[in-house]
């Protein structure tokens, strides 16, 4: 399987997700109108990578801003990669956040309580 990389656009986020590496990396900007297109083909590629997943999954989130839209279809993917962590499968998620930007953090500390699952918290100072 190959690794899914989506490159970044005015409306989308950089996706790079690693099979053999197990990283998930998703940066930048997520405000698209329609996210139903966007990530379902992700949650797609995440259910297949866990067949045979990496000996651990780290997810590394790095957001610069989520639409209301998107922001429901990032926590359905968390909730994807929260079932297979249920199953046995090692996860973590890094939730990044700049400094002053409570909004993001705001949101990774709703993720972190909705998905229940080792969700670390860390502040990038610019």
């Amino acid at each position: 399987m190959k690794d899914l990389i989506i490159e970044k656009s005015k409306i989308s986020p950089y996706v790079n997700f690693g099979n053999t590496t197990g990283v998930f990396r998703l940066e930048g900007r997520s405000i698209h109108e329609n996210p139903d297109a966007f990530y379902r083909n992700i949650f797609k590629w995440v259910d297949k990578y866990f067949q045979n997943p990496a000996e651990k999954t780290l997810v590394v989130m790095k957001l610069e801003y989520a639409n209301s839209g998107s922001s429901k279809f990032i926590l359905e993917l968390l909730r994807i990669i929260k079932k297979h962590y249920d199953a046995g499968n090692p996860c973590i998620v890094e939730w990044y956040y700049e400094e002053e930007d409570e909004a993001i953090y705001n949101l990774g500390l709703h993720y972190k309580e909705s998905v229940q699952m080792p969700f670390d918290i860390k502040i990038v100072y610019e």
